[in-house]
């Protein structure tokens, strides 16, 4: 029994460390945000950088809303990757710059980045500005991160969200509201501390040494996560900037669906297991709190995942106060499972109750189960390589 209790208490501790950081983060996100504005009195040379494969569905809206935002004086940069449609065409035909790469073995978007930054070095700008090939970037958001950047000196990450499809699930309006957790709720959070964010993906701004020093070309599955660790960890944590918005849209198809967040889950998984080790000892080595709190936000898992890890835990505590085991860590699993509650409403309540609905809570169990085989999966066959979802016609709206 003093095994059983021993093993109960290191359970009930490894799981309320990251529930204890998402409810901090989601209780300090219910402030105004706040952010770091931008004071540069002159906008600095901006290179705007999207990396596309196959993107002719896509392409021709994202470069459209971006030509607005950009002067004389700006770049605008496409690298067609590993294309076999009408991308590079399309891309030229809006205006943009752009550049062919073929490579059979070394594919994904961290590759496609490091040839476009090699491209860039005849005239390196002041500020390189990456975006997704499949993204909306709202009026504005080019110039605000692009000035934060060159007045931090550090990367920014702008505001990154998902539509969901024109005709949503309930799945979808979950993983929408996880998604909004995830890049808005808990960034804003860290924000209110003075820490830095998570790099999400898209609309994101570095200064030219800091991006052209950083070691992007790699087939990582989850590259702006690691390259904002990297980053990080050199003295160059990101910032987030809340007011620059950037917008995508969850598939339609189920079965792109689930090929998006097989990746995107599967890759922060073995982010943290890796990276959260090396972050803790940096910060002990360098002195930085900051990277300590790195590693707390990275140690939450997706919040799917965490709940489930949570029911478990709680389900087995419960059993062994059934045999006779101390009942103190079914009492702080279940304080565990209350936060873990109290974080997901609130952050709904602050931010997402306009445009998701109430209901949508209630399907989250079900959103869990439907969870359950791509967390096997990680078990049995990970997904190591970075693996491009299909795009669909109309998928994303102006």
């Amino acid at each position: 029994m003093l095994l059983i209790n021993v093993l109960l208490f290191a359970l009930a501790v490894v799981l309320f460390i990251p529930i204890a950081v998402l409810f901090g983060e989601c209780m300090a996100a219910l402030w105004p945000l706040r952010h770091s504005p931008a004071s540069s009195s002159s906008r600095p040379r901006i290179a705007v950088l999207i990396p596309a494969h196959n993107e002719a569905i896509e392409i021709r809206r994202t470069l459209e809303a971006l030509q607005p935002q950009l002067t004389d004086a700006d770049q605008l940069l496409v690298v067609a990757d590993n294309c076999t449609d009408d991308t590079a065409a399309i891309a030229r035909h809006c205006g943009a710059t752009v550049i062919e790469r073929q490579s059979i073995d070394q594919r994904g978007k961290g590759y496609a980045l490091d040839f476009g930054l090699s491209a860039l070095e005849t005239n390196p700008p002041d500020v390189v500005v990456t975006v997704d090939a499949d993204c909306w970037v709202h009026d504005g958001a080019i110039d605000q991160i692009a000035r934060q950047a060159a007045v931090a000196q550090r990367p920014i990450q702008a505001l990154y969200l998902m539509e969901q499809p024109a005709r949503p699930s309930s799945k979808d309006a979950v993983s929408a509201l996880a998604f909004l957790v995830k890049n808005l709720v808990r960034p804003a959070g860290l924000a209110q501390f003075g820490l830095p964010c998570a790099l999400t993906g898209t609309g994101m701004a570095f200064p030219w040494k800091t991006i052209r020093g950083a070691a992007l070309a790699s087939g990582n599955i989850v590259e702006d996560m690691q390259l904002g660790l990297d980053l990080a960890i050199a003295h160059a944590a990101p910032q987030f900037c809340p007011t620059a918005r950037v917008t995508g849209r969850l598939p339609q198809a189920s079965q792109a669906a689930k090929t998006q967040r097989t990746r995107w889950e599967h890759g922060h998984i073995q982010t943290l297991v890796k990276q959260v080790p090396r972050l803790i000892a940096q910060a002990i080595a360098q002195k930085r709190f900051d990277l300590l709190a790195i590693a707390l936000d990275l140690s939450v898992p997706p919040l799917s995942l965490l709940v489930m890890l949570w029911a478990a835990g709680f389900g087995l505590a419960v059993i062994g106060v059934w045999f006779g085991a101390s009942r103190w860590p079914a009492i702080a699993l279940g304080v565990g499972g209350l936060l873990i509650l109290m974080a997901i409403v609130s952050a709904w309540a602050k931010h997402g109750r306009t445009t998701i609905s109430g209901r949508t809570l209630l399907a989250v169990p079900f959103y869990v189960l439907w969870k359950i085989p791509l967390y096997f999966a990680l078990l049995v066959r990970p997904q190591t390589q970075w693996v491009r979802t299909e795009r669909e016609v109309d998928s994303l709206k102006p």
